[in-house]
This record gives C-alpha cells, structure tokens and sequence, in this order.
C-alpha cells in the first residue's frame, strides 16, 4: 500500500452537502493532514436519475468555503484523475470484465419480469444466481444477440467476511446475508459498490472514511479486492449524525446544509467547528477550534461509536463565542450582507452599532432584529417602565422623564462620557437608584425591553435631537 496516506471524499452530486456529508469531508482532510498525507475530492456520478443540476459545483464551493481544501480533484486536477465518475466509463468495463474471468462477478441476462418473480409475499427480491450456471456458450451467444445485460457480484453461498474497522473494532458479516448485488448497470454504467473499489484502488486510497451504514456492505468490496489481488484498505467508520433520539440526519427529509446555515448568518468557522464535534472528541475537550487546532488535535481514538445528536443551540452559543473575538471592521465586513437587510443601513456609523451588538449575537442574522428599532420607533406598552428589579413603573418614570430630557438638552456635548456624567449627576439630584433612571431613559429612547447597549450607547448612537425627539413622545405616551 501506498507509504503516504490518501483520504478521498466521494459525494453524488444530489442537491446540496448536508452536515452528515460535510463532517465526512472534515474527518478525511483532518486524518490527511495531521499524517502529512493527500485529501481527494471524487465526484460519484453513476446514479445518472438522481443527478441534480448545479450540485457539482454547490459541493466545490462548500468545500472551498469551509476550508476543507483538497489536493486532487475534478477542478483543480491531479495525477489520478478522471476523478468524476462518469467520465471513467471504460475503466469500470475493463475491470468488470477483468473480475468475471476470476470469478468474482457474472453476467446476468434475466429480464424484468423474471427479476419480479423471485420477489416473495414482503415484496422483497433475492436474485437466485440463475445466470452464474449458464454455460460459455450460452453467455457468448447471448453477448453477440445483444441480450440486455448486467454484471452481478458472485457472493459466495457459505462463510463469512470479517475485517478490522478503527473505530467500530472487527466486524463479521454472512455471506448468507449478503445479495449478488448488480456490479454495472445495463445502461453500462458501474454501481457504487463497484466504482468505489476499482477507484479507490486505482487512485491509492489507504484509508476509507465514510458513515456507519456501510459497515454491513464492506465484506462484498472486500471479496472484491480478493478476486483482483488488491490490498484492502484501512477502513473509518463514522457514528451516524440524528436530528433527535429516533431520526437521522438527512437531506432526504430537508435538513438543513451547510449553505442553510451560512445563509442564517452563522459564522462560518463556528460550522465546520461544531460539525467537526458530533462523534468527535479532542482530548483536552476543548470545543473552540479553529481548522489548524482541530488537525492538531485529531484522533481516531476521540471518535465515538454512538450516534451524535445536531444541536442548533450549541452551534448557536459556539457561533456567538466567535463573534465576540472579531474586532469592530471584521464584525461589520462579515455581517455586511445583515447590515444592510436592516432599515438602519446608511443613517448610522455600522462600527459604534458593532461595538454594542458583538456579544449580544450570536449569529450575523439578528442583526436586523436587533437594531431596527433605532428606526422603527413608535408606539410601545408602557407597562415596559415596570421592571421589579429595577423597582420601577409608571409613576417613577413619569418623574424621570422631564428631569432626563432637560439634562440631556444641557449637555455641553453627546458622547459617551459627557451622557454618563450627566446621567449620574441626575441620579443623585433625582435621589433615585442607578437602575431606576438608567431603566425608565432606555426604555423611552427604544420603546424595548431590551437593547444593545446601555443608554449612553444608545443616546450617542441616536444623537441629541433624535433623543431628545423620542422623550417628547415617551412622555406624551405616559400623559406626563
């Protein structure tokens, strides 16, 4: 086997990359990696009804996107290639035929019809190796009329096949429970079970990363790489990634991607960190990685066997500890796109809006939410001014009110400082407690319980005469 080791990532291009797909992507560029070894993206494209237009190029922008960069592959080239399955037609025909003189494999020639009656009363269907029993001759005139044909798998009848997995121990599986599956389409085009083999083998893959389904289905590539006298793989089975105790993770059921994700304003880098956590665990149980920590960090032995639950809140909460970390140009240049969805875009300095609302998101999509009210005031439940902690209500802010707006009319100057020692001085001539004034002016500038910032923030922000416009109205409100 080939001395450097080669992960490869071989998605179908069927709609969008879902977390189960991209975290099998993760685990084979970390593995690749942190072993000084290649990553390769292969494209699997035989399943020519399920094709969905686009997704080839949805799976090379992820990828890319995420950070999972790969060292061989359709767009960028290689020594291996083609690495997209469809254009490797002809190999796949040259080693079917290659494993039907050894005996692995057979020709088929049984039609539909006699295909559906071997189902039994569950609907289900055995193929009865029919065709492994017709004679040379047979097979020859058959191949020179033209007979529809495919190309099946000769499991043998009795026995076993067992192998070493890395995570999931020694598996053994019957070969009585095993079908002679189809090896290449009548439409000449190779199954999965077969492609995988012949291009893992022929592009030197020595380690197979892929999920926990196929550890059932291994044993039938392995009799293969018997039959051709190739040498197996080292095999990864991963934990499956669910939705909740019962249900996988699927894009079959619309989960959501990792584009879904991106598109709610999670930060990117909080994604593939919390992807690369579902059945994975560093030693030292760090949880904020980024990509050069993680390779640092892996391991085989972090893997779990159990199956990981997606939590949107943890990817939340470890979104939001990226955010914190960004300065106020980084924060304001990511969530551009957010900012601008807001009605606030263009009538207020976007950093001093940054500087309040870094750690009170934890996604660039609240931006919105979070700061339209410095556009959108109006009218508010004053039942707002009624806080028991800050031991207010009405009647406090009825006394406030008046007071604050003539302190903030007075003022030599509108920023941060010149508000909060105005602020303090009316606190004590008010002889009220912090909370009190500071509660009843928020409220009467925002019209909302809660705000980025405090209310020198949001004085600054709005400037005097926007302030000094929204406690005429928060008085008028309140009849005071």
């Amino acid at each position: 086997m080939n001395d450097k080791v080669r992960t490869r990532f071989a998605p179908s291009p069927t709609g969008y990359l879902h977390i189960g797909g991209l975290r099998t992507a993760l685990y084979g560029y970390l593995f690749a990696k942190q072993h000084g070894g290649d990553f390769i993206l292969r494209i699997e494209d035989t399943d020519l009804q399920r094709y969905v237009e686009g997704s080839v190029q949805i799976i090379y922008d992820t990828l890319k996107d995420a950070g999972i960069l790969y060292d061989e592959g359709p767009d960028v080239g290689g020594n291996y290639g083609p690495y997209v399955q469809s254009e490797r037609r002809e190999i796949y025909k040259k080693y079917a035929e290659e494993l039907i003189r050894r005996g692995g494999a057979y020709y088929c020639f049984c039609d539909q019809a006699r295909i559906e009656s071997l189902k039994d009363g569950n609907g289900n269907c055995r193929y009865d190796k029919h065709c492994l029993r017709l004679t040379p001759e047979e097979i020859e005139k058959n191949l020179k009329s033209g007979v529809p044909y495919v190309v099946r798998q000769n499991i043998p009848e009795e026995g076993a096949g067992s192998y070493h997995d890395l995570v999931y121990g020694d598996i053994t599986v019957e070969y009585k429970d095993m079908e002679d599956g189809i090896l290449i389409k009548s439409d000449g085009m190779p199954t999965y079970n077969f492609a995988n083999v012949v291009d893992d083998h022929l592009m030197g893959i020595t380690h197979v990363i892929r999920g926990s389904e196929y550890l059932s289905s291994t044993p039938k590539y392995n009799l293969m790489y018997d039959a051709f006298g190739w040498e197996r793989p080292t095999y990864i089975h991963l934990p499956p990634i669910m939705k909740d105790e019962r249900h996988k993770l699927s894009k079959r059921n619309g989960d959501a991607s990792y584009a879904d994700f991106v598109e709610k304003g999670f930060v990117k880098e909080a994604i593939v960190n919390y992807i690369a956590l579902l059945g994975w665990s560093p030693k030292d149980n760090a949880e904020k990685m980024s990509l050069a920590e993680m390779t640092a960090r892996f391991s085989l032995d972090g893997i779990s066997k159990s199956p990981s639950i997606f939590d949107e809140t943890k990817m939340r909460w470890l979104s939001g500890e990226y955010i914190k970390e960004m300065s106020d140009e980084e924060f304001v240049s990511r969530g551009l796109e957010f900012f601008k969805k807001s009605k606030v875009y263009g009538k207020y300095d976007l950093k001093k809006i940054a500087a309040l609302l870094k750690t009170r998101v934890e996604t660039f999509g609240e931006i919105p939410e979070k700061i339209d009210f410095l556009e959108e005031f109006g009218a508010y439940d004053t039942a707002l001014y009624t806080h028991k902690k800050m031991k207010t209500d009405e009647n406090i802010a009825r006394i406030v009110l008046p007071a604050a707006r003539e302190t903030l009319a007075a003022l030599p100057a509108f920023d941060y400082q010149t508000l909060h020692d105005g602020l303090m001085a009316l606190v004590g001539r008010l002889g009220m407690k912090n909370g009190q004034v500071l509660w009843c002016v928020r409220v009467a500038l925002s019209g909302r319980e809660s705000t980025p910032g405090g209310v020198m923030e949001l004085a600054e922000l709005l400037g005097r005469e926007e302030s000094l416009k929204r406690l005429d109205y928060s008085m008028k409100l309140l009849g005071s």
